[in-house]
């Protein structure tokens, strides 16, 4: 496997609230780990939020004793929930700051993920699949058909989050279990990149037959030349 990834603040915002972990080795039980983490909140909380967040789940799976990943992702994520309520209850600047958050681990050709918001897991092979389910006010207008695909991409309300970590006791992640193919690419990214880039042109990015460094800077510059406006984080596992 072969992973590259970048975070990018964008034109807009002054300061990038994205956070991402990628480790090609082991962590924990776990033979493998890949995070992205978009942050909420206000002035550097949303920052503090993905950045701890992260960190509190690399933490849990390094020490989990588990060995199912679904499992220890569970686990991990339940835990990094209670730890971020906690440090906004005792810092009156980070009150109500949370992040999305998407996990995947890759494990004798199955892929593991979570996800909590709108941040996304894609397989790319001839086309584009998006494995995670967003948990945003326009993703459930567009399921229950109020909304098309093309309105909400441009909806007043798409920045408005359902789920969060941080956002409530009981924090609730989707998971997802994928066979791989030979040869897929996966790719996890914020919404600073699929709000501003189709999905068709991300898979024709990732198909390109250049390294792997170059199709993810080109995720990015192309989010940035249709008008960056918010932190962009794109993540390729090949």
């Amino acid at each position: 496997m072969k992973t590259y990834s970048i975070t990018d603040t964008g034109i807009l915002r002054e300061m990038n609230q994205d956070y991402f972990f990628a480790s090609d080795e082991p962590v924990g039980n776990l033979p493998n780990l890949y995070i992205v983490a978009d942050g909420m909140g206000g002035h550097k909380a949303g920052d503090y939020a993905s950045r701890y967040t992260t960190q509190r789940v690399v933490a849990s799976v390094s020490r989990s004793l588990g060995e199912e990943p679904v499992t220890i992702l569970k686990e991990a994520i339940a835990t990094a929930n209670k730890l971020l309520i906690q440090e906004a209850a005792e810092d009156e600047t980070k009150r109500g700051m949370g992040t999305t958050l998407v996990v995947a681990t890759i494990l004798e050709g199955k892929l593991y993920v979570a996800n909590v918001g709108d941040s996304r897991l894609y397989l790319v092979d001839d086309d584009i699949h998006q494995i995670t389910r967003d948990h945003s006010l326009v993703a459930e207008m567009v399921r229950m058909g109020e909304v098309d695909i093309s309105e909400a991409r441009e909806h007043p309300d798409k920045n408005i989050i359902t789920r969060a970590i941080g956002a409530g006791e009981n924090v609730e992640a989707d998971f997802f279990e994928v066979e791989l193919k030979s040869g897929i690419h996966i790719v996890m990214c914020t919404d600073g990149l699929t709000n501003m880039v189709e999905d068709s042109v991300i898979r024709d990015i990732v198909l390109e037959d250049v390294p792997i460094e170059q199709r993810v800077e080109q995720l990015v510059d192309t989010a940035n030349r249709q008008g960056g406006k918010d932190n962009i984080t794109v993540m390729i596992i090949e």
